[in-house]
């Protein structure tokens, strides 16, 4: 299965960037081990169109755009159920194991997701109830991922 991260935002050469790229190179190099074929990252920059209710509908379309055909998606919204990492790693297993080829992780803009965005998704997954700033998001889906397929292998990186 190929994982397919969307986001709204683009990360820019900095101190987050570089950390992104880091949690990306570990999750290609040993994601293999899990049956996993990797996973892939796109961006799309922030709508500046005038109203919220128009920017979440602008960026609704692009992330729909990104998700591979018949994809699954994992919705990161405020409003998701909080899992813990293994939680996490066994709904990445189950997902994978259901025989899809494609699993799409979706971080929306600062507007949040559109509501037809949640209610196409297959899970929707919170980060805790306070706010963190996209670019921070996507690092922390990506350490996740990376945990989850540690934990999957059974590697030390996961210590409960």
């Amino acid at each position: 299965m190929r994982l397919t991260l969307a986001a709204i935002g683009k990360l820019k050469s900095s101190p987050e960037k570089s950390l992104a790229d880091d949690y990306l190179t570990r999750i290609n190099q040993i994601a293999k081990q899990t049956g996993l074929k990797g996973i892939s990252v796109f961006e799309d920059a922030e709508s500046q169109r005038g109203s919220a209710e128009q920017r979440i509908f602008e960026e609704a379309n692009l992330l729909e755009k990104r998700v591979p055909v018949g994809a699954p998606t994992i919705v990161f919204d405020e409003r998701g159920t909080s899992l813990s990492s293994e939680g996490f790693a066994q709904l990445i297993r189950k997902v994978a194991d259901q025989g899809t080829s494609d699993l799409a992780l979706l971080i929306g803009g600062p507007d949040g997701h559109a509501s037809e965005t949640r209610k196409k998704a297959n899970h929707i997954i919170g980060l805790g109830s306070m706010t963190w700033p996209h670019r921070l998001v996507r690092i922390m889906v990506l350490e996740q991922v990376y945990r989850a397929v540690t934990i999957l292998l059974k590697h030390p990186y996961h210590r409960p």
